[in-house]
């Protein structure tokens, strides 16, 4: 029986990382990409586009992480199982430093290029990073058609993109 409860332990535990670690990549390439692309779109100036993304994944990592952690306690309280801590702050840590992490993928071409191609490369960096979380997701759990799930992380990741764009060139002023 103790065993069993371990290996229980064990399975909620990895699951519960992975769900973070898949949600923290996914939602900060999206976000921190959608931000970036819209405000470099409203030509703001380079160390003031850096300084926003860099305050946008520190904060919302860590609103995401809190977040996460909150998330895990009060699931398993509407379970009626007295909450694990242990496993929720595996949880919040999970998310927030793959958010974080994910981050500087958008992030990173903003160091080295400007303008067009900055923002090129940063949206074709953070597509292929939603790509190929995809198909690892896919991968990983044993889905069919890992390929289909990958481009459908691209597509709708790129829409959020898309968004993050107009909305850019609407408010450029």
């Amino acid at each position: 029986m103790h065993f069993h409860l371990l290996n229980l332990f064990r399975h909620s535990s990895h699951q519960t990382t992975l769900r973070n670690f898949i949600f923290g990549v996914e939602d900060s390439l999206v976000s921190t990409v959608g931000l970036l692309a819209g405000v470099a779109t409203a030509d703001m100036a380079r160390p003031s586009l850096l300084t926003t993304g860099i305050v946008l994944i520190v904060v919302e990592g860590f609103s995401m992480g809190v977040g996460s952690f909150l998330t895990e306690e009060t699931a398993e309280e509407m379970d009626n199982k007295t909450p694990n801590v242990f496993l929720a702050l595996r949880g919040g840590l999970t998310m927030f430093f793959s958010y974080i992490l994910a981050g500087l993928i958008p992030l990173a071409p903003y160091l080295f290029v400007t303008g067009t191609s900055a923002i090129i490369c940063s949206i074709a960096a953070s597509l292929a990073g939603l790509f190929l979380l995809g198909y690892l997701t896919a991968y990983h759990y044993h889905r069919p058609n890992p390929m289909f799930r990958a481009l459908r992380m691209l597509i709708l990741g790129g829409l959020a993109t898309l968004v993050g764009i107009l909305i850019g060139k609407l408010f450029h002023l």
